[in-house]
């Protein structure tokens, strides 16, 4: 009863979000629920079914769907009935306790999504039950069927927009555009190197490049299916894909043929196919990396530093969303939209209904082999 009576006190000084508010018994929470109802005539959501966690630890171990009682929208609110939201590997990490930002728990999961205004405080202007929006920045608390949050968390977007693509515009869309855009000048003819190039943000930097005119050399893992995963990708608009063995020569720029040498490089992946990127690049030339699937170190040669002055860089999402860019993010937003819109930007995703949220997430974690992106349906 004591975590109960705290559950209700946070859930009447909304001292934190109401998304993230649950426990094991609603009994307190609902009772102060229904006298400020009486009180104050508010203006309530329904009531909620969320996927929540008490504690950090393995996904599939510490996660459950509970059922939330109604909120107050306030008069700067915005109700937001959820359409989709996907299962991005940082929530994964956020749950196990292991990313670097994450909600204080007990939490409800989900980083962004796409929902429908359910209903709007007596102050909210700008946005009417039947819009479509999407948190921007994203913020917690995305895997359940209402949120309430302020009207500054949401960014009105057109309807015509495709579900799956809102849903998950911006943890690696938006990536793929912010480093193309923030560590060189790029112009039609020049050209990128990458490596994990299967990854959405991979696939997201081929077709935007494209779209611009910029070429793309991807390298990619020796695995089964390595000829069918080229085709895909050069299908998407790359101009080379190579796999790492096939990079095991002397002068990888010999596999060119009429491509300029990239002055721009992006590694997720760390260890050798690191040091492939950087053979790759032209003098003065620039690394970003961005992830560390490998979990091995990145090694960098003397030479590369005093005979071809590389440079070493890092991007982090998380760090460019929490600078005062709020306006230039949503731009991109509607501009990568409109991409989506016109199908110069697609990636493989699985639409699964919420109350299979266990299913997806064993698919999120691995346990049934490589999988598209599992986005869940409200």
């Amino acid at each position: 009863m004591a975590l109960a009576r705290s559950v209700a006190v946070k859930l009447i000084n909304r001292s934190i979000s109401a998304t993230s508010i649950f426990s094991l018994e609603w009994a307190g929470a609902r009772r102060v629920q229904a006298q400020r109802v009486r009180a104050f005539s508010a203006l309530m959501s329904p009531p909620s079914k969320a996927v929540v966690y008490e504690r950090e630890g393995p996904p599939d171990s510490v996660i459950k769907m509970i059922e939330l009682p109604p909120v107050e929208v306030k008069e700067n609110d915005v109700c937001v009935k959820m359409l989709a939201a996907p299962i991005n590997p940082s929530d994964i990490n956020r749950i196990e306790g292991v990313y670097p930002v994450r909600p204080k728990v007990p939490a409800v999961g989900g980083y962004e999504g796409v929902g429908e205004v359910y209903s709007v405080g007596s102050a909210v202007t700008r946005l009417a039950p039947g819009d479509w929006v999407i948190p921007s920045p994203p913020s917690s608390g995305t895997w359940q069927s209402y949120v309430v949050k302020d009207q500054s968390v949401w960014h009105k977007i057109s309807k015509d927009s495709p579900m799956e693509y809102a849903a998950t515009i911006i943890v690696n869309p938006l990536t793929a555009l912010r480093m193309l855009e923030d560590f060189t000048t790029l112009n039609s003819g020049d050209s990128i190197v990458q490596n994990g190039a299967t990854s959405i943000v991979g696939q997201c930097i081929i077709q935007i490049a494209r779209h611009r005119g910029i070429h793309s050399i991807n390298i990619i893992r020796d695995r089964a299916g390595s000829d069918e995963a080229k085709d895909k990708l050069k299908g998407l608009g790359a101009d080379e894909v190579f796999t790492e063995s096939q990079l095991e020569v002397k002068n990888v720029k010999g596999l060119l043929a009429n491509l300029p040498e990239p002055a721009l490089g992006f590694n997720c992946v760390g260890g050798n196919s690191a040091s492939m990127v950087l053979k790759f690049l032209s003098q003065g030339g620039t690394m970003v990396t961005y992830g560390g699937m490998s979990k091995k170190p990145i090694t960098v040669s003397t030479s590369s530093f005093i005979f071809k002055d590389l440079s070493l860089k890092g991007f982090w999402l998380q760090k460019w969303l929490s600078s005062e860019k709020a306006t230039e993010c949503r731009n991109m937003i509607d501009y990568l939209l409109c991409l989506a819109r016109e199908g110069k930007l697609k990636y493989d995703m699985e639409l699964v209904p919420f109350n299979n949220f266990q299913t997806a997430l064993s698919k999120a974690l691995g346990l049934h082999g490589s999988q598209p992106k599992q986005v869940i349906k409200f």
